[in-house]
Parts: C-alpha cells; sequence; structure tokens
C-alpha cells in the first residue's frame, strides 16, 4: 500500500496535536500547523524538500510571532496585588486605640489587630490610617 506524503504530514500534524492538548504547551500547535502546511505542498506536488522548507518555515515563524505577541501581551497585563499585598496601602478606621503597643482597626470590611508603625504616634477611635505593611496578623499604620 503506497500512501501519499501528504497523508504523511496529515498523521503528524494529528500526532502533534496530541501532546499540544496532554501538555498545553503551545509550540505543538506551531508545529501541528507546519505539518498541514507541508501536507499542502505535498498534495500540490512540491518535492521532500519543499515540504520540510514550508513545514520549519511556518513552524518557526508561527512560534516566533506568538511567542513575541504573548511576550508583549504579558508585560502590558496589569499586576494584580492579592492576599496581604492587597492591603498594604489601604486607609483603615480605626475602632480601638491605637498605639505602639496596639490596637484595632476595621480594615477591608475586617477587624485587625494593629499597631502603631512610630512607637510614639497614636491613633484614637474614627480617625482614618494607612496600612503600611502586614506583620503575622497585625496591620501596622501610620
Amino acid at each position: 500500500m503506497n500512501i501519499d506524503a501528504w497523508v504523511w504530514w496529515l498523521i503528524g500534524a494529528v500526532g502533534l496535536g496530541i501532546p499540544l492538548v496532554l501538555t498545553a504547551m503551545p509550540e505543538f500547535g506551531m508545529f501541528a500547523v507546519g505539518a498541514v502546511a507541508a501536507a499542502v505542498t505535498a498534495a500540490f506536488g512540491g518535492g521532500v524538500v519543499a515540504q520540510v522548507l514550508v513545514f520549519v518555515i511556518v513552524s518557526v515563524a508561527l512560534i516566533a510571532v506568538v511567542r513575541s505577541f504573548a511576550n508583549h501581551h504579558r508585560e502590558q497585563r496589569p499586576q494584580h496585588r492579592s492576599g496581604i499585598d492587597a492591603l498594604k496601602g489601604r486607609s483603615a478606621l480605626v475602632l480601638e486605640r491605637v498605639d505602639g503597643r496596639g490596637g484595632r482597626i476595621k480594615l477591608a470590611g475586617e477587624i485587625w489587630s494593629a499597631r502603631a508603625l512610630d512607637a510614639d504616634s497614636s491613633f484614637e477611635p474614627g480617625q482614618q490610617v494607612d496600612v503600611v505593611e502586614i506583620d503575622g496578623a497585625t496591620a501596622v499604620v501610620m
């Protein structure tokens, strides 16, 4: 049984699609598209050299374009802070007197232990303070 070259290229494209699905590595998808392009070249009567060149050129071009697009997109994406990093810099309401030894604040809808950044400072209930950092379960404010 003699199978045409374009069929082999399509089998190769399917074979490259399997690791794409299993590993979620987009490079396999680029190689699969390159194999489809080589199958088209073979179907139109291109020789083995032309088929391999089309496969390599299409695959490499797709990887270069997609990778540069992905890198550009990753750099443009805003960085979202989460967890305690999201609390730094936020304002809080003093519930119980806060000084260098302790106190209570309402931060992001929750009641937190707090202490003043400067041990000589104190904040009275009702005042707004800014969270400088989170030290364990204690908000350091000023």
